[in-house]
């Protein structure tokens, strides 16, 4: 069908201008779970080691997949005599690979964080991370309107569009941020008065970067990022509530996705021994402004976590989509699993 053909020039067109345009970065529905993707000051915020694994997969009703695959390993570096402050090292790598053009970006970093403690409860933590960015195209692939002539599609027909000079290209990259983190917890996340959130603001790229398939000094686009991420005991219960946003904007592209998940605590460790482990079932949802509605489920158990999320396309792309957006999958294994390791006390074991 005609519109059929239409739609996909259109799509193919698209991918195609990031040759001459800023792109936005890669980016999770679960971006709690991506903490080095939206401020390198979280690491070892809350967890002494902490390893995760992140893929989606996107938008197969409408053209070829985009996948997108990122880990992440952050680790504290504490010292006897620094009782108040400590430091934190991290690795990250995210891949993505997107549409009929196989347009691919693949970005190792590494980090270093700084945590000081300001009270009991409250610590601030500033964090940098650098490493480099890989892009490649294969735009032979791609299908554009002029090669519609009336009743099909004719490859042999000219696209009427120059080729990029070439096919890909690397280039540095370099972030930073700092987070806010408050903990009010006795010994477990049960306890009545059971509360944390962290807050902060984050750059990424800061225009030093290349970022064109043609012989151009054109550079990526400074992202920045804000957020919040909560989690809250519900009075007289031992459930709770985590509420969280994230705003981001990358040249004249922004994001704005908020929720909440309802964390249902399904028990706490033992007191005297380790056979009952911690574990927690969350279920919630956010809606990202004008894109989707993503419904959401964590698992915890013990140093483990899963977590599983679906975006339902809302946007003006819904007659293309079906409203099928990205399936996502996180995993994660953390030594210690939630709270007391990085509170400085010896007296507490920690829980989700």
């Amino acid at each position: 069908m005609k519109t059929k053909h239409i739609i996909q020039s259109i799509i193919a067109l698209s991918v195609a201008a990031v040759q001459t345009a800023s792109a936005q970065d890669i980016h999770f529905s679960q971006y709690a779970e991506t903490p080095s993707a939206i401020n390198p000051a979280l690491a070892g915020v809350m967890y002494n080691t902490r390893a995760t694994v992140n893929y989606k997969s996107q938008w197969t009703t409408v053209a070829t997949k985009y996948e997108t695959m990122g880990f992440s390993f952050d680790q504290t570096i504490r010292h006897k005599k620094l009782k108040n402050n400590y430091f934190a090292v991290a690795a990250n790598v995210y891949k993505d690979k997107a549409g009929d053009a196989s347009l691919s970006t693949l970005n190792p970093n590494l980090g270093v964080a700084y945590h000081q403690r300001v009270t009991k409860k409250m610590k601030v933590s500033g964090g940098v991370q650098g490493g480099f960015f890989y892009k490649t195209i294969d735009a032979t692939n791609l299908r554009y309107d002029k090669q519609y002539d009336g009743y099909n599609y004719n490859p042999n027909l000219s696209n009427g569009e120059p080729a990029p000079p070439k096919s890909g290209f690397a280039s540095f990259d370099l972030g930073g941020g700092v987070n806010l983190n408050y903990l009010q917890s006795e010994k477990f996340l049960s306890a009545k008065n059971a509360a944390k959130f962290d807050v902060g603001f984050s750059a990424y790229h800061y225009r030093i970067g290349n970022n064109s398939f043609l012989n151009s000094n054109e550079k990526l686009e400074t992202r920045m990022c804000g957020y919040f991420n909560g989690d809250f005991n519900i009075p007289n219960s031992t459930n709770a509530i985590m509420p969280s946003f994230l705003y981001m904007r990358q040249g004249s592209s922004s994001e704005f996705i908020a929720g909440a998940l309802f964390k249902f605590l399904l028990g706490d460790p033992s007191t005297y021994t380790a056979l009952k482990k911690p574990s927690a079932l969350s279920i919630g949802g956010y809606y990202r402004y004008r894109d989707a509605i993503v419904p959401s489920l964590l698992f915890q158990y013990d140093k483990y976590a899963l977590g599983i999320s679906y975006d339902i396309n809302v946007s003006a792309l819904t007659p293309a989509s079906k409203r099928n957006g990205g399936l996502e999958i996180m995993l994660r294994y953390n030594l210690y699993p939630g709270y007391g390791v990085n509170l400085g006390r010896t007296d507490t074991k920690p829980s989700y």
